[in-house]
């Protein structure tokens, strides 16, 4: 089972959740760029930010790099922290998107529906086993997924087509900036933040990523935003 890839296109993204049972007045927003003047562009409050970044040889090597350091030395990590694993080829864009809302259920009262049910179930399963849980129960999520990644602005490929970007979700939990990635055995910790300065540690990584392809633009940033 594959999905097709969900496109990095805000008004399609908030569509989505939106039929997860995210509120109305949760929206996803384009970030246009690092500095301050374009972060200052972002409606506030920020809840998550949601990289999309060019699966390149070079990313590749520095994920290897980086995990094996993080098993090697240990990290903290937040009991609270919700992670999952992505089992399901071109599923980083609904991963990260749950993500995103599954760390701050404190703040985006969820509407009873798919995601709600999805979210009680998987709270006390492991990380493979919520990534198991989507494919297997949550079909209405997957479904969702599928309808909505053929409305993007651009053509949707072929569900088996070779996708060489990927999607993963930056939030705050417990005082600390995490990058939550299906793909990648646990939370990344970045180090201490507060809500208020999510948008502009996170851009700090997401520039991090950057710099190690500054040829490649194929990268993108989308924040998930309260419109208060």
């Amino acid at each position: 089972m594959a999905l097709v890839p969900l496109e990095s296109n805000p008004e399609v993204m908030t569509k989505f959740i939106h039929q997860l049972g995210v509120p109305d007045k949760f929206s996803l927003v384009d970030v246009y760029g690092l500095d301050s003047d374009l972060l200052d562009m972002v409606p506030k409050p920020v809840l998550a930010l949601i990289l999309l970044y060019p699966d390149s040889e070079k990313a590749a090597a520095y994920t290897a790099e980086l995990i094996a350091k993080i098993t090697e030395k240990g990290e903290e990590i937040s009991p609270n922290v919700f992670h999952m694993q992505q089992c399901v080829p071109n599923a980083c864009g609904t991963v990260a998107l749950v993500h995103a809302i599954a760390n701050n259920e404190d703040q985006i009262d969820l509407e009873d529906g798919i995601l709600k049910t999805f979210l009680e179930k998987a709270k006390d399963l492991s990380f493979t086993e919520r990534g198991e849980l989507l494919v297997n129960t949550a079909s209405g999520i997957t479904d969702a997924h599928e309808q909505l990644a053929q409305e993007g602005q651009t053509e949707a490929p072929q569900e088996n087509a070779p996708v060489y970007h990927h999607f993963v979700a930056y939030v705050e939990k417990n005082g600390s900036l995490y990058e939550l990635d299906g793909r990648k055995p646990f939370p990344i910790n970045y180090g201490p933040t507060t809500r208020d300065q999510l948008l502009e540690n996170a851009t700090k990584v997401c520039g991090e990523y950057m710099a190690r392809d500054p040829d490649d633009v194929r990268f993108t940033m989308i924040a998930l935003v309260a419109n208060e």
